[in-house]
């Protein structure tokens, strides 16, 4: 149950603002983000399963992220791996639109999934659990993106979009801080509220929380990045382990110049 909170081409100071958080069991083995040693311009985190990624941005300001799409009944392990969407995308010199036409047929090999790919210019987001539903380039605006599709209006959501819009209207100067307690809400959501979405189970309540913690499952990192104006890229990633406890900083600061697509 990942969660992104982001704002694209919102503000002109920081045209991508995102907040987000990665959900996953604790027994996976996962590495910190860095700047991969055999991609030197990447900076993301590493699931060491599978060798993919869950959010990344290069020195050339191509971002990616994506979330796991929730349906009960699509149980069948897949036979590629999520993570490597991003990760080819990252590596890759295709602009986003190119990339994901190239992926659209090759969708259903892959388990249920929401794909954001940028390129410090456009944003566009994709999903395979609707097939006939065509790569979207985003508009202007605020966007949140569980484990169900673009803006799905779960309680999590709604109150991660509320507190970026607040924050981004504010006079303060944007920083890390601020921008992580956007994802960083602790607070089981109403069962009304999950109900009203069809979420009505009993473990639908206990990760209804912006941020999850149980023994076996929950929030392994959360991570704030904006790109300002000029071409400065912003990153602090926080790991915890299970009892929600910061037991990792990752902070990197660099230049993402505007790539040139072929």
């Amino acid at each position: 149950m990942c969660l992104l909170i982001f704002a694209h081409n919102v503000s002109p100071q920081q045209p991508l603002v995102i907040a987000a958080n990665r959900d996953e069991f604790h027994a996976r083995p996962t590495a910190a983000s860095d700047f991969w040693a055999e991609y030197p311009e990447l900076l993301a985190g590493r699931d060491r399963e599978q060798g993919g990624t869950w959010m990344g941005i290069t020195r050339q300001g191509r971002f990616a992220a994506i979330t796991n799409y929730r349906d009960p009944a699509r149980t069948v392990p897949a036979p590629r791996s999520r993570g490597e969407l991003p990760l080819n995308y990252l590596t890759g010199e295709q602009n986003p639109g190119a990339y994901l036409a190239r992926l659209a047929p090759l969708a259903d090999e892959y388990a249920g999934f929401n794909l954001l790919l940028g390129d410090g210019e456009d944003l566009w987001y994709f999903a395979n659990s609707q097939p006939e539903q065509a790569p979207q380039r985003l508009q202007p605006g605020i966007y949140g993106l569980s484990n169900a599709r673009l803006d799905t209006p779960w309680p999590k959501v709604d109150r991660g979009k509320r507190k970026l819009q607040e924050l981004l209207a504010s006079d303060q100067a944007l920083d890390h801080e601020r921008l992580l307690e956007v994802v960083a809400d602790r607070t089981l959501a109403d069962p009304a509220a999950l109900r009203l979405q069809g979420l009505a189970g009993d473990m639908d309540e206990l990760l209804s929380a912006q941020f999850i913690i149980t023994p076996r499952y929950g929030t392994r990192s959360s991570t704030s990045l904006w790109l300002n104006s000029g071409g400065s890229a912003h990153w602090r990633e926080l790991s915890f382990d299970d009892k929600g406890a910061v037991i990792g900083v990752r902070d990197k600061t660099f230049s993402a110049g505007r790539p040139v697509h072929p």
